[in-house]
């Protein structure tokens, strides 16, 4: 079957949601001997990157990507989004140059196919300024009839994505609702999730025997890392209701990501998105991915060009893990990485960090977030001792308020701490020894976490620039609209223009 609103229509048969559970129950079964067989590990660490943007015309409004662009990058939800990757490399020095220089690479070629085209790609977390030719809501809310089915107009056509909008939008009884300081919406179609883009680091864990305390301490680590990158405080103008402007700047989120993805999904019970569940054991990353609300099941011989490798032996256990929107997740596969072994791996995929002003930001988080979690382990830091309710708490807290979050850290001493400046001593002290654990030279560490610690000692995140900044052309008299419109101008600006978000400041 290769028409694609009929396999939406399949999708979502009982027939097929039997014989998808069943071979995902097999699968599973095939990946925890592999796991209890440490047929994962591998004999060092890799870090890789997933870099997701989005495109505007020459006055800055939100535009649709034609097809011929994804010849230099990949598709993503709306057809406003594009995703730009890196393969694995070694995690040293030599391997975050590599990550760093592919990633520019990558970037460049993307930038200079959108450009054939009369058009841009941007560094931002969510697009505010509406499209040229009607309003965001519109945009997000319109769907084409089908073949007697709904679609969203403005989604990638593919069936995947169908499906998932329609099964999200049939447990949401028909309407899928957001509601965030100043708006408050409904949407017949789950795509205002694509409001917002992210990045997400990748670490490979050489141990599988390992792989749950490294999992269970980047939960712990969140909240914080967070706290310095959000990057989202503002929807575009013409979604909030008929407020007061200063009373959405005193009260938004400083990350409104989190809200908009965990709300256009999170309509089974338990929740998809959210923090994850610690693990008991290596094992445990695959139950998880079993026991999960089955959503949009899809089967292998419907989909063309399938992985006929090691991925493919478990295709309908990775198709339910692509749903697993845990804010980081284990991921079993990869190829091998040349440098840091000959076997497929494990790895975590660190998912709550929204996109970035610069490229060297976010190859920042990437050593950020690596550093960390390795000099975490190799110091037998206590932080795992953290309660998972409250890591929980610290990273809503972080979405909500930035660097004013409620934190919540153990600290070298075993001491349970709420102090920011304890907190950010210690991240940036042990991101620092994770690094120097992996070979990687102070210079290497200096340029790409000075700039993120200067966030800290600044007290200025991009959102809270933007915040500031809103708030000044409110102060001369504009609209909550065209405020952001003009602080968006400003922003892609200083980001096409700046190394780094910290030489803004």
């Amino acid at each position: 079957m290769t028409d694609p609103v009929a396999l939406v229509g399949q999708s979502l048969t009982a027939e097929t949601r039997a014989e998808f559970e069943a071979r995902v129950d097999d699968q599973a079964a095939y990946l925890e001997d592999v796991i209890e067989r440490g047929d994962l590990d591998n004999e060092d660490f890799a870090l890789g990157l997933e870099l997701e943007v989005y495109a505007v015309d020459d006055d800055g409004a939100l535009a649709r990507l034609p097809e011929a662009v994804f010849e230099a990058c990949n598709a993503e939800l709306g057809l406003h989004n594009a995703e730009v990757n890196t393969d694995p490399d070694p995690f040293t020095a030599e391997g975050i140059a590599a990550q760093a220089r592919s990633l520019e690479e990558r970037w460049d070629r993307a930038r200079a196919a959108a450009r054939e085209h009369g058009l841009d790609l941007v560094l931002d977390a969510m697009w505010t300024t509406p499209p040229a030719t009607e309003g965001s809501y519109d945009y997000l809310a319109d769907t084409d009839r089908r073949d007697g089915t709904d679609l969203p107009s403005n989604m990638r056509p593919v069936p995947r994505y169908w499906a998932i909008d329609r099964h999200c939008l049939d447990l949401a009884d028909g309407s899928v609702p957001f509601d965030v300081p100043g708006a408050d919406l409904s949407f017949p179609t789950i795509l205002f999730e694509s409001l917002a883009t992210s990045i997400q680091p990748h670490v490979q864990i050489p141990e599988t025997e390992q792989f749950p305390r490294y999992h269970d301490l980047a939960t712990r680590t969140m909240g914080p890392v967070l706290a310095l990158a959000v990057n989202s405080p503002f929807l575009p103008g013409d979604l909030y209701d008929d407020v007061d402007p200063e009373r959405v700047l005193a009260e938004t989120h400083h990350e409104l990501r989190i809200a908009a993805f965990e709300q256009s999904v999170n309509h089974t019970d338990p929740p998809k998105v959210r923090v994850p569940d610690d693990l008991d054991d290596p094992t445990a990353v695959v139950d998880h991915v079993v026991d999960d609300p089955l959503l949009a099941p899809f089967l292998e011989e419907w989909v063309e060009d399938t992985d006929d490798g090691f991925a493919g032996e478990f295709w309908e256990f990775d198709h339910k893990r692509g749903t697993f929107w845990r804010w980081l997740r284990g991921v079993i596969g990869g190829e091998p990485v040349d440098g840091a072994g000959d076997r497929q791996s494990i790895r975590i995929e660190y998912r709550p960090i929204p996109t970035q002003p610069s490229i060297r930001d976010v190859v920042g988080f990437q050593c950020l977030v690596g550093g960390l979690l390795r000099g975490l382990v190799a110091a037998d830091h206590p932080l795992g001792t953290l309660d998972w309710a409250d890591a929980e708490r610290c990273f809503y807290s972080a979405a909500a308020n930035g660097l004013d979050a409620e934190f919540a850290w153990i600290t070298a001493d075993g001491e349970r701490t709420s102090d920011p400046e304890t907190v950010f001593a210690e991240v940036f002290e042990y991101a620092r020894r994770g690094l120097a654990e992996q070979g990687v030279d102070d210079a290497t560490a200096d340029r790409y976490l000075d700039p993120l610690e200067a966030r800290w000692e600044a007290r200025t995140t991009p959102s809270q620039w933007k915040i500031d900044r809103a708030r000044a052309e409110l102060a001369e008299g504009a609209d909550l609209e065209a405020a952001l419109r003009t602080v968006q101008e400003e922003y892609v600006r200083l980001s096409r223009e700046r190394d780094t978000f910290a030489d803004w400041l």
